[in-house]
């Protein structure tokens, strides 16, 4: 069982950068794979980057590769997503998500975080 609050959506300008935040509860957030997807308004929900439980391997969308990096600190049961170079077309509902090491898939959401990139 987690929880996840996500933090550090806003609005900038086209080029700039945001950090989101998500905060976990409980004592064994090492022991879950974090993710994070975007749904813009009017389409589907697309992954956007994921990280292993030690954060030893991630993995990204090609439409975000370059820009944007995911990290995790176990101690502050914390992950983070650096988005940097943005574009109009990252402007989503960003979410956070998690999966057990023995799930097949992300079985815990945060509420999700806008973000808005203006030209």
């Amino acid at each position: 069982q987690v929880r996840l609050v996500e933090a550090g959506g806003g609005l900038v300008q086209a080029a700039g950068s945001l950090r989101l935040s998500c905060a976990a509860s409980g004592r064994t957030f090492r022991t879950y794979a974090m993710g994070w997807f975007r749904q813009a308004p009017g389409k589907e929900r697309e992954f956007v980057a994921s990280i292993s439980r030690s954060g030893g391997m991630t993995y990204y969308a090609d439409s975000v590769k370059g820009r944007f990096t995911i990290s995790r600190d176990n101690a502050k049961n914390t992950v983070y997503l650096q988005m940097n170079s943005l574009k109009p077309e990252d402007t989503a509902v960003y979410y956070c998500a998690a999966r057990h090491m023995y799930a097949s898939s992300y079985n815990y959401w945060g509420q999700g975080t806008q973000v808005t990139v203006s030209s």
